[in-house]
């Protein structure tokens, strides 16, 4: 005997059929039947209340690109729905499948100015690949599991306008059309792998083997095929430049890897970049052009399941659309293995240089300590299966630059959006979707004060998270893109101060608070050793300048004009500019 369900009902079987277990959101008065259905059936789907919605759509980006699976967010009406959107357009520019679901006013009241009454279903035009008003209880199962095929396909958003009373209306009350059949639609997941053709592999292969100096950029694209990426760099004695979604690819130390690409990168990837002669991408669209081998420098090759992202960074002479193992592994039985392995062995020493630089720039003692100083401190003591999640500033790059990243660890954060506030959803995310393994925060205080809510959301489901708060007092990459990008007067970018351990210990989370260097190394051992969730309220010289890894004429330039005109704390720069690692950046 069937069992009578109404539309919310429907909602949430379908979302299980499809493999989802997990849904971040916010209660509300335009999803009490969603909310209901959900308690129902709390053995195959829990929720995960967050204290504001852009966390929800955060950390449903974050769970799809760590399990690989569908992420969901829920959120109510109007208001409730709208601060979705960050944390999907962060889910659509990094290609995150994720399911986000939105009450809206009873049916026949929408757009008549009722109260809440937004039309979610036209606002997520944009951000999603399918987004749809259900029309009632017979047409939810049609549209919730075009939604879950759309963000599979597509990797990206789709979105379901769900009424107020189409949540409880029973699918046995609403007479459906003629062509409405019963039973017509599947609930039956589908996947598929895309190969590149074989011909276009065979151009791909003749075109690398003509090389002398290959250089390889790899991205998110490429962590599901890290043995065939690596095989095709030991044929072709190419280095391997991570893009930031690709930080966990290979160790950072890894002898075939130069490190990170771009304004929070290696100067080895810099090197690399500046003199090969054939670049190949995979899985990889960084978006900084000004950091790719100059036009008529390089040929190259791109791999990348997404056929318009082809060429949209590099001009390719041959694209592979296809997934990247099974791609990588036709290539390398193409490949011939280089005998000459002078770029790769300069590659290694520049990269040596480098993490020798970057560590011992930090070691000295100083109050407030080298902004560096206590991630590279909490980086070496991270466990070997660590998670390591990212905000968005000037914490990006200190955790890009002083975080060895180890074989086994995993690293995510907001990469083309680079939102911030999604350190903390992000870390959320994991530990949820990861019990048992290390959690790690690199969070601004920029971005920590915006959503600093979700302190109590650790609190509420006992993650035991450690955050690390990169304390300057500013909005640090801004502040240095004004003076470097510009020549204009460092603006508006310093921070009221708040006492986030205070903070952190009234939400219920152990804190730790440290300024001198010396202190370092001991906090982040007892932080991390803290069996709870833990914070670090780390107080950093805000005088240390965010540099690219060489010298960049033009910004160089703007920085001189801007502190000669009165940005302040001018002398404290120039101070900190005639030290490492600033002078060697400072170097062509």
């Amino acid at each position: 005997m069937t069992v009578a369900r109404n539309g919310a009902e429907i909602l949430v079987d379908t979302l299980i059929a499809f493999g989802i277990d997990t849904v971040f959101g916010l209660p509300g008065d335009g999803i009490n039947g969603i909310m209901e259905a959900i308690r129902t059936r709390q053995d195959r789907i829990r929720f995960i209340q967050v204290r504001h919605e852009e966390s929800a759509a955060f950390a449903a980006a974050a769970h799809a690109k760590f399990t690989g699976r569908i992420g969901c967010c829920l959120a109510t009406t109007g208001p409730g729905g709208i601060h979705l959107l960050t944390g999907l357009y962060d889910a659509k520019l990094d290609r995150a499948p994720v399911v986000a679901i939105t009450g809206s006013p009873y049916h026949d009241l929408t757009d008549s100015y009722t109260q809440q009454d937004i039309d979610h279903a036209k606002v997520f035009m944009d951000v999603a690949a399918y987004s749809a008003r259900v029309m009632g209880a017979r047409h939810m199962e049609s549209a919730a599991s075009l939604a879950c095929r759309h963000a599979v396909a597509h990797r990206g958003v789709a979105h379901l306008s769900v009424p107020i009373d189409v949540q409880e209306e029973p699918e046995r009350s609403e007479k459906p059309s003629d062509r409405n059949v019963p039973g017509h639609t599947s609930l039956i997941p589908a996947y598929g792998i895309q190969v590149a053709p074989d011909a276009e592999i065979a151009r791909a292969a003749e075109l690398l083997n003509a090389g002398t100096r290959i250089a390889i950029l790899a991205g998110q694209g490429a962590l599901g095929a890290v043995e065939e990426l690596t095989r095709t760099a030991e044929l072709l004695g190419a280095p391997i430049v991570k893009a930031l979604l690709g930080k966990g690819l290979l160790p950072d130390d890894h002898r075939l890897t130069t490190g990170g690409i771009g304004l929070l990168g290696t100067r080895a990837s810099q090197e690399v970049m500046e003199r090969c002669d054939t670049l190949l991408i995979v899985g990889s669209t960084f978006p900084y052009i000004d950091y790719y081998p100059k036009p008529g420098q390089a040929r190259g090759v791109q791999i990348d399941l997404d056929a318009t992202r082809i060429g949209l960074r590099f001009p390719a002479e041959v694209g592979l659309a296809g997934d990247a193992r099974m791609t990588l592994a036709a290539l390398n039985d193409l490949l011939e293995r280089r005998a000459d392995r002078s770029f790769l062995d300069f590659a290694q020493d520049q990269s040596r240089k480098w993490r020798e630089l970057i560590r011992s720039s930090v070691a000295r003692d100083a109050t407030p300590m080298p902004p560096g100083r206590i991630v590279r401190d909490v980086g070496d003591r991270l466990a070997e299966d660590a998670i390591v999640v990212w905000d968005s500033g000037h914490n990006t790059g200190l955790m890009a630059r002083y975080v060895t990243a180890k074989a086994g660890q995993m690293y995510g954060g907001s990469g083309l959006s680079a939102s911030m506030a999604c350190g903390l959803p992000y870390a959320i995310a994991a530990a949820l979707a990861f019990p048992g393994r290390q959690v790690v925060a690199f969070i601004g205080d920029g971005g920590l004060s915006m959503l600093m809510g979700e302190l109590a959301t650790i609190t509420r489901y006992r993650l035991p998270i450690k955050i690390v708060v990169i304390k300057n007092g500013t909005l640090g990459q801004i502040k240095w893109e004004q003076m470097m990008f510009l020549g204009n007067i460092e603006y508006e970018c310093d921070l009221t101060d708040i006492d986030f351990a205070k903070v952190a210990e009234a939400c219920g989370i152990r804190a730790w608070h440290v300024e001198a260097s010396g202190d370092s190394e001991r906090v982040a051992q007892e932080a991390l050793a803290h069996p709870g969730a833990a914070l670090i309220e780390a107080v950093v010289d805000a005088n240390e300048p965010l540099l690219p890894p060489k010298r960049i004429q033009k910004y160089a330039e703007n920085l001189e004009k801007a502190l000669k005109e009165g940005t302040p704390g001018a002398d404290q720069i120039r101070a900190a500019l005639q030290r490492q690692p600033a002078l060697t950046m400072l170097q062509d």
